[in-house]
C-alpha cells in the first residue's frame, strides 16, 4: 500500500498585507487601494488582502462585505481571509465563504492595549512573636531572562525566498534581490544591496528599525507601516540609510 502523500501541507510565515477598516466606506476604500495599486503594481497587483474589521463598532452586513470584497477586486488585489474578532466575525466568514486568520488581531490589540496599571500590593500580615523569632527564607535571585540570539544570513536571499527571523533581529550580510522579502520581528541589518522588501517589527514593535547599506528597497516597512520606493528621494537611493517608525510615518536618512 503506498501511504506517501499526494501533497505535503507545512505552515509558515507568509507575506500578506492587513487591511484595518477604520470607515466602511466601499468606495472610499475601493478607490485608495486601487490608488495604492496603480503606484506600485509589481508590490500590490494581485496581493493577498486580510480584512480586519477590528476598527468598526459595528460589523458589516454581508451585503455590504460582498461589496467591499468586489470593490477590492476591482482594485487590482484578491482578498483571502477575515482577520478574527468575534463571533460575528465568524458568522461573517462564514457567509462570505471566507476562512479567519488570527494573528492580524493579536498584533493590533497589543500595539493599541492601554497599560494597565498594577493592583496595590496587600498588606503584609503583621508578624506575631514566634513568627518574628523565626527567620524568613531568603528568596533565591530570580534567574536572568534568556537573551534571544539573532537570525544570520551569509548568502543572497533571492528573488521569491523569503526569511524571517522570529522574536529577534535578522543581519543578512549578503544581497536581498529583487522580489525577495525579509522579515523580523526585531530589527534588519543589511550588509549587502537591498533590491527586494524589508519588514521589521513584524509583531508590532515599533521601536525596530532598518539598516541598509545600498538601499533600493521595494518596499520598506516597521510594524505594518509602509513605504515603497516611488515614495524615496533619489537623494537616498544607492545611499546607506536607516529606516524607523516616528509618530506612524516611515522616516528614511542617510547614514553619516
Amino acid at each position: 500500500m503506498d501511504f506517501e502523500q499526494a501533497g505535503e501541507l507545512k505552515i509558515g510565515q507568509v507575506g500578506i498585507a492587513n487591511l484595518r477598516i477604520r470607515t466602511l466606506d466601499v468606495e472610499r476604500l475601493t478607490r485608495e487601494m486601487h490608488d495604492r495599486v496603480a503606484r506600485a503594481p509589481k508590490l500590490f497587483g494581485r496581493a493577498a488582502v486580510i480584512l480586519d474589521f477590528g476598527g468598526l463598532s459595528q460589523m458589516p452586513d454581508v451585503a455590504t462585505a460582498r461589496a467591499l470584497l468586489d470593490g477590492l477586486r476591482g482594485a487590482g488585489v484578491l482578498p483571502v481571509a477575515l482577520a478574527y474578532g468575534t463571533t460575528e466575525t465568524e458568522l461573517l466568514s462564514q457567509q462570505l465563504g471566507l476562512p479567519l486568520l488570527a494573528k492580524f488581531r493579536a498584533q493590533y490589540e497589543r500595539a493599541e492595549a492601554e497599560p494597565v496599571a498594577p493592583p496595590p500590593a496587600p498588606e503584609p500580615p503583621r508578624r506575631t512573636r514566634a513568627a518574628a523569632a523565626t527567620p524568613a527564607p531568603v528568596a533565591a535571585p530570580p534567574a536572568a531572562a534568556a537573551s534571544q540570539p539573532g537570525r544570520m544570513q551569509t548568502s543572497n536571499v533571492r528573488s521569491g525566498q523569503q526569511l524571517y527571523a522570529e522574536n529577534c533581529d535578522l543581519t543578512v550580510m549578503a544581497t536581498v534581490g529583487a522580489g525577495a522579502e525579509v522579515i523580523a520581528d526585531g530589527s534588519i541589518h543589511i550588509y549587502g544591496t537591498l533590491r527586494g522588501r524589508a519588514l521589521a517589527g513584524a509583531q508590532g514593535n515599533t521601536t525596530a528599525r532598518i539598516f541598509c547599506r545600498d538601499f533600493h528597497a521595494e518596499l520598506v516597512a516597521i510594524a505594518g507601516h509602509y513605504k515603497v520606493l516611488d515614495d524615496v528621494p533619489d537623494t537616498l537611493r544607492g545611499k546607506a540609510v536607516q529606516v524607523w517608525l516616528e509618530q506612524d510615518q516611515i522616516k528614511i536618512a542617510a547614514l553619516d
